[in-house]
């Protein structure tokens, strides 16, 4: 999701949104190296987990298992209930309405700072006093996701490469066709808000960057990963960046940047400019983009909760695989009954920054994980090595602690709430089962 409502166009970047980008390309890109590295050293699924847990102990492993499947299972809400904003403008453009109260969820009405949404908390049907609001597009597109993940990976493999497709031909058509609609006199005020919009910026576009990650939890069905997971990691990365700075910087010169507050602000961009039908188009690349990314998230949380079943920090059924298509079932079936419950009531904005926090906290132990490997096993084989591995690891990880801390303080008290009960669950349960432990006897 380029970006995520508007929001960070209109309250916190302006059109120096592009400067977050490059700010969170290169964050990304210095964790993106030591994911490569630990990938091409230590192919298992479980991303971040089995890194920590080979390279920091079980402890630490945990933590940072607990905050994956924070970002995959909120960060998953969150897209979904984007996705059924844009499903739902596509609706409208064919004069298809669906009640109001089937669209939103109870949260986003709660806290909506729009008088029609908000209202809904009035309006809506009723059972026993309580308002019924329930995102239901955002709900059977996760369970069809569920659904398509269950059947396999070559499956999967084949439908996301054909959203990659059309999403990469609709962005190229939004480019081409609103850079000619560029108004520069729109990229003034460049950085509304200074240095700190653009730091709050990064924190909440993030999101945008979540799900390169994604490939190395697949690690164990990857062929060559010593060669492939470097590449496709780095690769992915800096196509990413690319494109995002470019959509960026065409989308903030077509309109004022305070017009793009949307649920669909590439969309609404070209509509304000009088481009009605690429603005059709462009919301339909937006559906079909939002399925990619729920592929990628819904692909990447059961096989975390795998690595740490495996490895006994959870019970048995979460490391059990299918027979005959060698996906974790329970987990995918599990996890995904579970997303789809949290978006028919989810607001998206609410979430973004949970997702964010959980993320940077895993890129930031993996950065350290890297130096303390080298550190201890100087000599094991290490098919990529990151380059000038003291600087890069370090600035890696303080980096992604800096645009941590632009995030809000509410964020920072449910991430830590988050990790407490994390930590209870382990205690109680993980290393009383954790097969290093008894195997240690």
């Amino acid at each position: 999701e380029i970006l995520p409502d508007g929001v960070v166009v209109r309250y916190g970047a302006g059109p120096a949104l592009i400067v977050s980008f490059i700010l969170l390309g290169f964050v990304c890109g210095l964790a993106a190296l030591c994911y490569a590295e630990l990938a091409s050293m230590i192919p298992q699924a479980g991303s971040a987990y089995a890194y920590s847990y080979a390279t920091l102990g079980e402890l630490v492993a945990w933590i940072i298992g607990w905050d994956l499947i924070l970002e995959y299972a909120v960060g998953n809400v969150a897209v979904a209930v984007a996705w059924s904003g844009y499903f739902n403008s596509l609706l409208t453009a064919f004069s298809i309405h669906l009640p109001d109260w089937t669209t939103h969820g109870y949260r986003a009405a709660l806290l909506s700072s729009d008088p029609a949404v908000h209202g809904l908390l009035q309006t809506a049907p009723r059972i026993a006093g309580i308002p019924i609001l329930l995102n239901i597009p955002a709900f059977l597109i996760v369970m069809i996701i569920t659904w398509l993940l269950m059947r396999g990976v070559r499956e999967t493999a084949r439908a996301n490469n054909i959203m990659v497709v059309i999403k990469l031909l609709v962005l190229t058509l939004f480019v081409v066709v609103g850079a000619m609609h560029i108004d520069t006199s729109n990229y003034v005020p460049f950085a509304p808000n200074g240095w700190r919009g653009i730091h709050q910026g990064a924190a909440i576009v993030f999101f945008a960057y979540i799900g390169f990650d994604a490939i190395s939890t697949a690690a164990e069905e990857t062929k060559n990963p010593q060669r492939n997971l470097p590449i496709g990691i780095l690769g992915g990365l800096a196509i990413c960046t690319v494109i995002y700075i470019i959509v960026g910087a065409v989308a903030t010169g077509i309109v004022p940047y305070q017009q793009l507050k949307a649920a669909d602000p590439l969309s609404r961009a070209l509509t304000l400019a009088g481009l009605g039908t690429a603005s059709w188009i462009v919301s339909l690349g937006a559906v079909i983009s939002l399925t990619a990314v729920l592929l990628v998230f819904q692909y990447g949380q059961p096989r975390i909760f795998f690595a740490m079943g495996r490895d006994g920090l959870l019970p048995p059924w979460a490391a059990k695989v299918h027979h005959k298509s060698r996906v974790p079932h329970i987990t995918t079936l599990v996890t995904g009954i579970a997303v789809a419950i949290g978006a028919l009531v989810a607001d998206e904005n609410e979430i973004y920054d949970l997702t964010n926090i959980g993320t940077l906290s895993a890129f930031a132990i993996v950065c350290i994980g890297v130096l303390v490997l080298r550190i201890r096993e100087p000599e094991r084989p290490r098919p990529f090595r990151v380059p000038f591995v003291w600087a890069t690891t370090l600035v890696g990880a303080s980096a992604c602690i800096y645009v941590m801390f632009g995030l809000r303080a509410r964020a920072w008290e449910r991430f830590g709430i988050w990790l407490l009960i994390g930590i209870v669950i382990y205690f109680a349960y993980g290393c009383r089962h954790s097969t290093l432990r008894r195997s240690r006897g």
